[in-house]
């Protein structure tokens, strides 16, 4: 990572000099320099960069347009890594909250925005023990978005997809995390029996 954020230091400078600060690829470029940052560890400089690149994103190209909302991300998920969660929490919505107003609750940047969401949910739930009275409300959010990402998942990818399977596990741990044990134990026994179906099926082909 070393070398890489040294290229794009470079690489960064040489476009803010010749296109400007505000440049749509001064702009990529502080992106992926962030990023960069990011992957070894050192946040502070990471979030620097992340909102001067949110914020000039949402000036030039408006707070809907996906690189607009990338940028979101990138500065939700640096905020996460820090165990940030109110902070990651408020961009992730608005991810979400525009997502589906300008891709549909369908399109798959939205079923990821929404199970990044309801990943930080499950985390204050688990970092922050001592905010009882408050964790029961994140289990409830997290256990809607979860829900929602499964149903889709299962209409549009099928009932033995991976990215189903792994949307049940996530219910059925948000579930346990309740205390509802019945339903996470329901779960847990479709998600073994596809699983199993699946490796037949491969087992049979091999055959």
């Amino acid at each position: 990572w070393g070398q890489s954020e040294k290229l794009w230091s470079e690489i960064l400078s040489v476009r803010a000099t010749r296109l400007g600060s505000g440049h749509p690829d001064t702009l990529t470029a502080m992106h992926h320099l962030a990023a960069t940052y990011r992957n070894q560890g050192k946040w502070k400089e990471a979030e620097s960069l992340e909102v001067k690149v949110m914020e000039a994103r949402e000036e030039i190209l408006g707070p809907l347009h996906p690189d607009t909302l990338t940028a979101i991300t990138s500065l939700a998920a640096t905020y996460w890594n820090q165990g940030r969660w109110k902070e990651a929490e408020s961009l992730e919505v608005k991810v979400v909250e525009a997502s589906e107003e300008i891709l549909g609750p369908l399109h798959p940047d939205t079923l990821t925005a929404m199970g990044n969401l309801a990943f930080t949910y499950g985390n204050q739930g688990k970092w922050e023990e001592a905010e009882i009275l408050q964790l029961q409300g994140k289990w409830e959010e997290a256990e809607i978005l979860q829900l929602q990402v499964m149903e889709v998942r299962k209409e549009k990818l099928g009932p033995l997809h991976p990215d189903t399977l792994t949307a049940m596990d996530n219910l059925a741990s948000t579930y346990r995390n309740q205390g509802k044990w019945e339903e996470a134990e329901i779960l847990q026994v479709q998600v073994m029996e596809a699983r199993k179906e699946i490796f037949g099926a491969l087992h049979d082909h091999k055959d």
